[in-house]
């Protein structure tokens, strides 16, 4: 679908304030556009983190773990098997450890996404149970486990719930599990001001509460200057209060996992963000984020959005979905740069395998595409909601070719696969305009005998249906697809069904140089802060295909020659026309010119 190009506005007055406060004219006018009216909310210093304070349920979060290290007690992390419940788990272990946690009371499980399924189930309770854990601590997960979460009470463990997920709704009413603890900035009566941390987010701040609960206990001296080791601080007791250890040395993981879970980058997560690449660009890291920059061929030096967001998140997330997710949570936890080393090479091997898997779940999907298109009654118009469903599709992938096609056609789209349990599992993606954990809710309201359990986000959920065998599993998926169409046909009109495309208008011929690309790779950009995108009239001069895949194109803007590239993209395209872009640079045998990535042309 061949996208509306449009213009973003630019408040003069905010674009002209962030100029007088310094900020280069370029960079003012894109900020400007993207709602920044001060130059205080582009100052990532963490002293104006939001207080973690405000989170409800985290005095009683800190004051339960601080109870557990004094104790030395059995600590075991229940994580999720995706990028953000990596990160999270490694900083809670990592955390833990540097706030005084004893050598043999941490540990940690996380599920197989093919055969537990998501979040702190009655199972992955038993799971942990070997580890002869006293608290099991939730990351990026357990808002929903209101089963899990009794069975474990039951057993005489006491949980501590850390999630940023929307909860259970039971009988239309949200409902949270009756964990000891729960810090989520998403659950029902909590009013901290950003509510788009991610789950690693979420442990973080835990961890910056949970030390200010031991320095009020008089295990730590906020005065003291810290030792310039950041290894695990001796068990606690005795000795008087010890310098406070420095948790921005987890920021590079808090950055990883906020970026590759598309989480909203409001100011709050910006600053996380930016610390976490401060510290990349520096080589102050975990020896496993060293480590995937290497087996991404990406240079730490020059880290930004982009590497997190597309190089080093989907090798993190190729473990959950076609391997082990203990593979990547060592990686990240391992002080053995070596170690390292082989399980990021590892990971980024299962990466390539990820790779192929969807190409070939793409072209299948293209395939029954082109298939639904030929039905006279849309009469070449797709409908409001896309539902697809292969036996031999991945359940690990299916999110990620939802995504593919939600792009290529601008539609809610969910893709099912059989799971290697039996069952029948989703994974969706949506729209502006339409939030997609509300309508599960609501077909389930309305087709009870379809759905066994669903959940997640406004953008991305996913659910399981009632199929119980591969026979009755197309009728199912065709009774969901009917019954999430009728909820979009509600639910979005004629705009919200029209792909658009935001750009930043022209840019300057000035500011076509590497120093402006370098000055734009350094900022912090992603989900609701998007990354510059530029709109020119070109006329194009010369286009051949390379790599079989990609149209490389020479262009003539305002009167200059350009390179350009659009990836993907092999139509031949009009001789004159709007071209939306990004800027890249381009590096050959030393020499770096900057090269326009084409998103659409019109």
């Amino acid at each position: 679908m061949t996208p509306q190009i449009l213009t973003r506005d630019v408040p003069p007055r905010a674009s002209w304030a962030l100029e007088q406060a310094g900020i280069p004219p370029l960079l003012a006018r894109l900020f400007a556009a993207r709602g920044v009216r001060s130059a205080e909310e582009l100052d990532d210093g963490l002293a104006l983190l939001i207080p973690p304070e405000g989170l409800k349920g985290m005095a009683e979060a800190a004051a339960l773990l601080a109870d557990a290290i004094q104790q030395g007690s059995r600590i075991c992390i229940v994580a999720d098997y995706d990028c953000d419940g990596a990160t999270a788990c490694s900083v809670a272990l990592r955390g833990l450890g540097l706030l005084g946690a004893r050598p043999g009371t941490l540990h940690y499980v996380v599920p197989d996404r093919a055969v537990h399924g998501y979040g702190l189930t009655p199972a992955i309770v038993e799971l942990a149970l070997p580890l002869k854990p006293d608290l099991l601590m939730t990351v990026d997960n357990g808002i929903a486990s209101l089963a899990g979460v009794a069975h474990a009470q039951a057993l005489g463990l006491k949980v501590l719930v850390t999630d940023h997920h929307l909860p259970a709704v039971v009988d239309g009413a949200e409902v949270v599990p009756a964990a000891d603890a729960i810090v989520n900035p998403n659950q029902p009566g909590c009013t901290f001001e950003s509510k788009n941390l991610a789950g690693v987010g979420v442990a973080f701040y835990t961890l910056l509460a949970l030390r200010g609960e031991l320095r009020r206990r008089g295990v730590f001296d906020a005065e003291a200057a810290p030792g310039r080791s950041q290894a695990a601080s001796p068990p606690l007791g005795g000795g008087g209060p010890r310098p406070q250890p420095r948790l921005d040395t987890l920021l590079d993981l808090v950055a990883l996992g906020t970026v590759a879970d598309v989480v909203r980058l409001d100011p709050n997560n910006r600053r996380l963000v930016a610390q976490g690449l401060r510290r990349m660009r520096a080589g102050r890291m975990q020896p496993g984020v060293a480590a995937l920059f290497s087996a991404a061929g990406r240079d730490a030096a020059r880290a930004n959005s982009f590497d997190l967001g597309f190089a080093l998140g989907p090798r993190i997330n190729a473990a959950g979905r076609l391997s082990d997710m203990t593979l990547g949570i060592e990686c990240l936890t391992t002080d053995d740069p070596a170690r390292a080393l082989e399980l990021a090479r590892q990971l980024d091997a299962i990466n390539r395998e990820r790779r192929e898997i969807e190409a070939g779940m793409r072209e299948l999907a293209e395939l029954k595409l082109d298939e639904l298109m030929q039905d006279p009654a849309l009469q070449g118009e797709a409908p409001p909601a896309l539902c697809l469903y292969e036996p031999e599709f991945h359940e690990g992938v299916v999110g990620i070719v939802a995504g593919r096609v939600k792009d290529r056609l601008h539609r809610p789209t969910f893709v099912f696969a059989l799971g290697a349990d039996g069952q029948v599992k989703g994974s969706g993606r949506s729209i502006p305009g339409f939030h997609l954990r509300d309508a599960l809710d609501l077909v389930s309201k309305r087709e009870p005998s379809l759905l066994k359990k669903f959940g997640g986000h406004a953008m991305a959920a996913g659910c399981t249906l009632t199929a119980e065998d591969p026979e009755s599993a197309e009728a199912c998926v065709r009774a969901f697809g009917a019954a999430l169409q009728q909820v979009a046909r509600e639910w979005l009109d004629a705009a919200a069904l029209t792909r658009t495309l935001k750009t930043d208008g022209p840019l300057p011929a000035e500011a076509f140089t590497p120093d402006i690309v370098l000055q734009l790779e350094a900022q912090v950009w992603g989900q609701a802060f998007e990354a510059p995108l530029f709109c020119d009239e070109v006329q194009v001069v010369s286009q051949r295909i390379v790599g079989e895949r990609h149209l490389k194109l020479r262009v003539k803007q305002a009167g200059q020659l350009r390179d350009a590239i659009w990836f993907g993209h092999v139509d031949p395209v009009p001789e004159q026309g709007r071209l939306a872009y990004r800027l890249a640079l381009d590096e050959y045998q030393g020499q770096q010119r900057v090269q326009m990535i084409v998103e659409a042309m019109s």
